[in-house]
């Protein structure tokens, strides 16, 4: 059994000391991985997420990345269609090279119609835009030269190069419970990465998923059931982290036949600013 963190990213919690305090001391402990999810503008007023001050996920990862060396750098669930999928790509790629290969890439297609509105990314193509996400993105770690033209999301790569490559494959587990979603996962996820299902319903899920991707060291199976699956509670002396509040994620890993729980940390800090 592994578990993991949710580094305190947003909120009154977040800071750069707590990222990398967090994570640092997450590692010292002998957790698995470090996560952080992903907003990037949200609207007045919305009931989730509860704060809309949230730090970059990819930026965080990164100041994690450099306080650590061992500890595996999650994003639960970066959403792919608000992003440029070269550059992303790039951003990614470079990452994992220069944190050792520690990235998992978590991934959605977004649900928040609000926030594409606001960076100018059609909501109906948020299906199509991530398929071509992933694509691009595997082509861009793996493929030298690149020659592909994305339509939905105007990607033109003709003879181009996107040196450095990882040296490995990165994994992409594929997040959301629509029933695109979990094709997607089969088709072509390194992993499923779903959130808050009861053990029941989670058990359904796995089950499908061994049956219709069957091969057991082709596909991860997360899932992210939160409160259901039980509490899990730690204390620490560190400043960025006091306690492990009971929102977890389980994962069933097929290659490892491990059971990976992510908990979320949560600061005991005062509020500094009410706009968190």
């Amino acid at each position: 059994m592994k578990f993991g963190i949710h580094l305190p990213q947003s909120g009154p919690a977040a800071s750069a000391d707590a990222i990398s305090g967090g994570a640092k001391h997450a590692e010292d402990l002998g957790f698995s991985d470090v996560w952080v999810s992903d907003h990037i503008v949200l609207p007045r007023g919305a009931p989730y997420p509860p704060s809309s001050y949230i730090l970059e996920p990819l930026v965080a990862l990164t100041w994690a990345a450099a306080a650590t060396e061992r500890v595996g750098l999650g994003t639960t669930v970066l959403v792919l269609p608000l992003r440029p999928p070269v550059l992303l790509a790039k951003m990614l790629g470079s990452l994992d090279i220069m944190s050792g290969g520690r990235v998992i890439v978590g991934a959605a297609s977004g649900w928040l119609k609000e926030e594409f509105d606001a960076l100018g990314v059609p909501f109906e193509e948020r299906g199509v835009r991530t398929d071509e996400t992933i694509d691009l993105m595997r082509q861009c770690w793996e493929n030298d030269p690149i020659d592909t033209v994305a339509t939905a999301t105007g990607a033109k790569l003709v003879a181009m190069r996107a040196k450095p490559q990882p040296d490995r494959r990165i994994s992409i587990w594929i997040g959301g419970h629509s029933e695109a979603a979990f094709r997607r996962a089969i088709r072509v996820g390194d992993g499923w990465h779903g959130a808050f299902q009861s053990p029941d319903k989670t058990a359904e899920m796995t089950a499908r998923l061994r049956s219709e991707r069957p091969d057991p060291d082709s596909l991860f199976r997360c899932e992210r059931p939160g409160m259901h699956c039980g509490t899990m509670r730690a204390t620490s002396r560190a400043s960025s982290i006091n306690s492990w509040k009971p929102e977890s994620n389980i994962s069933w890993r097929s290659r490892s036949s491990a059971i990976v729980i992510h908990g979320s940390a949560v600061a005991r800090r005062s509020r500094r600013s009410s706009s968190r």
